[in-house]
């Protein structure tokens, strides 16, 4: 085996995104002699983002006092204009806004290219001393003989498909740190690995996840309202599914359109991907992308179990930051305020323990901070807008979540107190026999479209004399459970088109199309079974999202 390079650091943080990113910044604020490095797995900072987005900047005042007179900066469009729609098949009925409560406002927010605000991040860690490696994907935690984390590993490149060393082959390299902070974004494989280890989940409600698929487009300027924010739920989900759109007008003609799913979906006959393209031909929608031009395509899963579901956010070397720890504002769909003030919390309480010749212990600050901070309150506000949803259904489920919003407003309190999740997303998902099969409509080719055009716009690349980056850890039970029980699922939730069943019968084999992955993680979160697993690929591999 290969010796693999070893390097230092005091800290070590995985993922090159705002809460990973704001924690380095904090860092060097603090102690600007502390050593830091940042990894990223895209290939560069940003190449891997994906989020609506409507930005509450309140977390970036926190970090960067006096942003908002600099320069350059990626907020430049204000929200102008906030608007609610219940869709059906044919209509829509906008809700006043006076009804929502105040939370769901979204005067003073911006909507921005998460990826742009990613990069002007970096470029304000790197000039601080923050060292930022993308490209470099972390396959491994490091631990020590008493069983504490004390780095990454990033993985081995140039492995060929069965397992050998190909002429390109380089080996991983270890990165060392008194503590190691984790902001992978939602489902890391490290993440999900630390929680089993340590049981950082025990006592907390399963975590409840959506897919989020996204598309950037140039509309025709008539069709192109600066600054509108609009959202919507209803068709072309059923009343028992849970999810809804965004329509974000951004300048320059952009439109951003988005459609969340929530994985605890019954019906296994779903195809998040197909209710997105068939919500742009409403009535109410197409108008807006007629006659423009579709520039981008993406898919990432995003966080919803909420205040219950956030785990242990500490192990012994390190801590849980951003969307990895689950801290999204699943009505408000927003998490990026969250995860910057995540990313200082943890920074802060690192450079404490730095500062007082601590090292690779447990940082109970921050564990024991969060719910008092704005994280906390912002969270427990809206905890039981999900299961609601989730019991009661959309029509009754978004009544009694915004009457619980305006209490927890007015009074800060809940008459259902904290209410419990249930299922995990998987377990939620039913045999096929129990539903009908859905017969989507084939894509028009001018709003609608299907899925390998679409992983097309995401620029998404993979060497693919590579091993698999996607396990399956029972191929027969994939067989026997996931096709022949669930009806084959994967080929239907996966919005790259990854998986496929060719063949029939005893003849069926599971395909696995691991280039067009977009690292979207759904297939570790709703395979019925829990026998698929997301490691990363080599790094610097998967979608490059420029503007997304």
């Amino acid at each position: 085996m290969s010796e693999r390079e070893s390097m230092e650091f005091d800290v070590v943080i995985v993922g090159a995104g705002p809460a990973g990113l704001s924690a380095a910044i904090r860092l060097k604020e603090l102690n600007a002699d502390l050593s830091v490095v940042v990894l990223e797995k895209g290939s560069e900072v940003g190449a891997h983002i994906l989020s609506g987005a409507v930005v509450d900047p309140s977390g970036f005042d926190a970090l960067l006092p006096g942003w908002r007179k600099e320069e350059g900066h990626p907020f430049r469009t204000p929200v102008t204009a906030d608007h609610f729609l219940i869709l059906g098949h044919a209509g829509s009925v906008r809700l006043p806004n006076f009804v929502m409560p105040p939370l769901m406002s979204n005067h003073g927010n911006f909507i921005v290219s998460l990826g742009e605000v990613a990069r002007w991040l970096a470029q304000k860690a790197e000039a601080l001393g923050v060292e930022i490696y993308p490209g470099f994907a972390a396959a491994e935690v490091l631990y020590d003989d008493a069983g504490r984390v004390v780095g990454v590993a990033t993985g081995d490149m140039g492995v060929e498909k069965d397992g050998t060393h190909g002429a390109g082959y380089q080996p991983g390299m270890e990165l060392r740190g008194k503590y190691v902070l984790i902001g992978e974004g939602a489902r890391g494989s490290l993440a999900k690995q630390l929680i089993a280890k340590y049981n950082l989940d025990e006592g907390r409600e399963p975590g409840k996840f959506g897919i989020g698929l996204k598309e950037l487009w140039q509309v025709k300027p008539e069709h192109h309202r600066p600054g509108l924010v609009q959202h919507s739920f209803g068709w072309p989900l059923d009343l028992k599914t849970g999810g809804g759109s965004f329509l974000y007008h951004l300048g320059d003609n952009l439109v951003a359109v988005g459609f969340v799913v929530h994985l605890n979906y019954k019906n296994p006959w779903i195809s998040p991907f197909e209710e997105f393209q068939r919500f742009k031909t409403h009535p109410a929608i197409r108008h807006v992308f007629e006659g423009g031009k579709r520039l981008a395509y993406g898919a990432r899963a995003i966080t919803e179990g909420g205040y219950q579901s956030v785990p242990k956010l500490v192990f012994p070397g390190g801590a849980l930051i951003g969307c990895a720890a689950g801290l999204v504002n699943v009505p408000r769909i927003k998490g990026t305020h969250n995860a910057v003030v995540s990313g200082m919390l943890a920074a802060e309480q690192v450079a404490a323990a730095i500062a007082e010749g601590r090292a690779q212990d447990e940082l109970a600050g921050y564990e024991n901070g969060w719910r008092a901070s704005p994280i906390g309150r912002d969270l427990s506000k809206v905890r039981n807008v999900k299961p609601l949803w989730s019991k009661f259904g959309t029509i009754g489920g978004v009544i009694l979540g915004g009457v619980d919003m305006w209490l927890n407003t007015l009074f800060g309190l809940s008459p259902f107190g904290a209410m419990k999740h249930g299922k995990t997303d998987a377990d939620s998902t039913e045999p096929a026999a129990n539903h009908k099969r859905i017969d989507y409509p084939k894509p028009d080719g001018v709003v609608s479209f299907d899925r390998l055009s679409s992983v097309f716009l995401s620029s998404t690349n993979h060497e693919e004399n590579q091993p698999v980056h996607l396990k399956v850890a029972d191929p027969g039970l994939q067989k026997a459970s996931e096709l022949g029980v669930f009806g084959g699922p994967s080929t239907r939730y996966c919005p790259a088109g990854v998986y496929e069943w060719a063949g029939e019968g005893a003849e069926a084999k599971f395909v696995i199309n691991a280039q067009n992955c977009v690292h979207c993680k759904t297939c570790d979160i709703k395979d019925p079974n829990g026998n698929i697993t997301w490691t990363v690929p080599q790094g610097g591999e998967g979608p490059l999202y420029a503007n997304m």
